[in-house]
């Protein structure tokens, strides 16, 4: 019987396999693997590009056998007045709170101000999470947004072409005014940046008090129905709008 060859899909260079295991970073990694601490399938690996099947070869650093830890994905409906941290010193009720005890060794994916409600992922996949927070790749955030008074015309140009904030000009935004009448204006903004509370200080430039903030969406990833306060996991084909691409690999 021919043997069956590893799917493609399976294959991780070494360092990147030795961070799925949950031991160390890449980084720290390509230190192990020059000291020639790690083994594949009993034979010291010094070869940086070496690839491996993480579902058939056997890894192990300095004598210890590894196994790829659990990938955890899930997502949380946030609501107000609850911070995205997973201790606060002053005593805050955290994301983390709002997680069975076998899922409190996820970490929150970006930030949501306390102010804030809405859709916020938690994973213990590093990669993932440095790939939707990192400036360059540019994952588009979508956000409900109300305010007080009927915003205008000027204002909504001002917020679509970039602000000015203490730290520089923002980048252009996506912005659609959904209703709006004399005491407030409801508007749909998607960013592609991250600045701290950056919605909320935008529409201070402009003149407006944001009187509620819910993110909606994270790329493709929709909150949904989900309840305020509630928790689910992702599902696959969750999961897939969220991976990057071979090119977004190599950041």
């Amino acid at each position: 019987m021919k043997k069956k060859e590893s799917s493609p899909k399976r294959l991780l260079r070494l360092n990147r396999a030795l961070a799925a295991c949950g031991i160390c970073s890449r980084r720290k990694a390509d230190v192990l693997i020059a000291d020639g601490l790690v083994r594949v399938n009993g034979e010291v690996v010094i070869d940086f590009n070496r690839m491996v099947d993480m579902g058939r070869d056997k890894l192990s650093v300095d004598g210890t056998p590894l196994q790829k830890k659990r990938l955890d994905y899930v997502v949380i409906n946030k609501p107000k007045g609850v911070v995205v941290t997973c201790d606060d010193e002053r005593g805050r009720r955290t994301v983390i709170d709002l997680l069975p005890e076998e899922l409190m060794h996820l970490k929150p994916v970006g930030r949501l101000d306390s102010d804030s409600e809405g859709l916020l992922l938690l994973t213990n996949d590093g990669d993932m999470a440095r790939y939707l927070t990192h400036p360059s790749h540019e994952v588009p955030k979508l956000y409900r947004v109300n305010v007080e008074g009927d915003i205008s015309k000027n204002a909504i140009t001002a917020l679509r072409q970039g602000v000015r904030l203490s730290e520089g000009m923002t980048e252009p935004a996506f912005v659609r005014k959904i209703s709006a009448n004399p005491r407030y204006s409801q508007l749909e903004i998607e960013l592609r940046e991250g600045k701290n509370r950056q919605i909320r200080r935008m529409l201070a430039q402009v003149g407006y008090r944001v009187t509620r903030l819910v993110r909606v969406a994270i790329g493709g990833l929709q909150l949904s129905q989900l309840e305020s306060g509630s928790w689910r996991r992702l599902n696959n084909q969750e999961l897939a709008l969220l991976q990057p691409t071979e090119a977004d690999k190599s950041f």
